[in-house]
């Protein structure tokens, strides 16, 4: 009797429309998988390659397992990908970016146009604007990075790079930016340099234009820009270690609201400005959605941490001075975390300052009559005036965000400092 692998039929199915797979009997497709949504147009599935998952997408030109076997799950794979080998769940991959063998990519990742990473690199609730440009062996979640205009002039992390997002208490309300998505999304800043062996212990911020330096360990914030950083050893201390003790919960609190308020400045990005580039392209109505559902994982995230941190709040307070500041933040975090969250789980469009939306929008649309490009070449043709008028727009979503952050927090005196 002639044993055949489950999904052959979906296997001959792809073939009869164009997908290219050298060795059939090697793959595994899911019977959840919709071969509809697996484009015939220059796709290549090499061989011991597993796909899974109702929502997969395989755009154009895609190619899958180069140089080693892998394993989709629930993916929105654009135009001209290239995933050469590893393990890949429920992240977008836009046009042309790429991951070399042994990456391992869990949920929440969304990796803009050309975006790229070499082997090894681990991600999840990771999101790379445009060029951004990852080196090998790279542990790099829970953190957004920007900043760059094209292929030679993009963000990089170096190789052996750290992004350490937990805590010795076992908190993960570290997220970091590095950049911003109101000047990030515009793709006109300088690009930021992460050197090898280095790492961030977040949450941090980042700004643009400068340069930490290799094996340099970055553990404050650094929002001035265009500056070099290069670190010192940390001297050699024993002492008494107190857990749960969140001496910094202002700052914890501030960098987690003001990631949370760039997550929707992007989604006002998305659904304003990026659909009908989507919408052009074949099966580009499910990459859209796609990258829509990564946003909101990314905000679900924050929330799910941020509730987490809260509920730890009585038990530190136990060790505080009775009626100090530090007691009464503690506190106040604990009772209205609930609201605090609620405030980024309304309909993003109750954000929207519409005056200013409606005045970019026009100059955008303008804009976009002018030429027939694709998203990134209209993006960054945008004259230096408009790309201006919309930055100030998500920066007003952003910043009427916090300010009502801070109006429920009022003891915690949000972003002072």
């Amino acid at each position: 009797m002639e044993l055949k692998p489950r999904g052959y039929e979906k296997v001959q199915q792809l073939i009869r429309k164009g997908v290219f797979v050298p060795n059939p009997l090697t793959l595994d497709i899911g019977d959840d998988v919709d071969v509809e949504r697996i484009s015939g147009d220059r796709v290549t599935i090499y061989p011991g390659c597993r796909i899974y998952g109702a929502n997969t997408v395989v755009a154009s030109g895609a190619q899958l397992g180069y140089e080693g076997p892998v394993t989709v799950e629930n993916c929105q794979i654009g135009p001209g990908v290239e995933l050469k080998g590893g393990f890949f769940k429920n992240s977008v991959f836009l046009e042309k970016a790429s991951l070399g063998l042994g990456a391992h990519v869990r949920e929440g990742c969304l990796l803009e146009e050309e975006s790229s990473g070499a082997h090894c690199v681990g991600l999840k609730q990771t999101i790379l604007f445009p060029f951004v440009t990852l080196g090998s062996l790279i542990n790099f979640c829970d953190c957004l990075m920007a900043g760059g205009t094209g292929r030679k002039d993009h963000s990089e992390v170096g190789s052996s790079y750290i992004h350490f997002n937990f805590t010795p208490d076992g908190d993960k309300t570290t997220p970091s930016l590095l950049g911003d998505v109101p000047r990030g999304v515009m793709l006109k800043e300088r690009p930021i340099f992460l050197g090898g062996q280095g790492g961030l212990v977040g949450p941090l911020r980042v700004g643009y234009g400068n340069v930490i330096a290799a094996g340099t360990i970055l553990r404050g914030d650094l929002t001035e820009e265009n500056k070099l950083v290069v670190g010192k050893s940390h001297p050699g201390l024993i002492t008494k270690f107190y857990s749960n003790q969140y001496l910094g919960l202002s700052r914890i609190v501030s960098s987690n609201v003001l990631y949370l308020a760039n997550l929707e400045a992007l989604q006002a990005w998305y659904t304003e400005i990026r659909r009908d580039f989507f919408l052009k392209q074949r099966l580009g109505e499910w990459v859209y959605k796609g990258a829509l559902d990564k946003i909101a994982m990314a905000k679900e995230e924050r929330i799910k941490r941020l509730k987490a941190l809260a509920e730890k709040m009585p038990e530190s307070t136990k060790r505080d001075k009775q009626g100090s500041a530090a007691s009464a933040r503690k506190k106040e975090f604990h009772e209205k975390a609930e609201p605090l969250c609620q405030l980024f789980m309304e309909n993003s469009s109750s954000h929207q300052p519409t005056g200013m939306k409606e005045a970019f929008l026009d100059l955008f649309e303008n804009h976009k009559r002018g030429g027939n490009g694709t998203y990134v070449e209209t993006i960054k043709s945008l004259p230096d005036g408009t790309a201006k008028r919309g930055t100030a727009w998500l920066e007003r979503i952003i910043s009427e965000l916090c300010i009502r952050a801070a109006e429920i927090l009022p003891a915690m005196k949000l972003f002072r400092g």
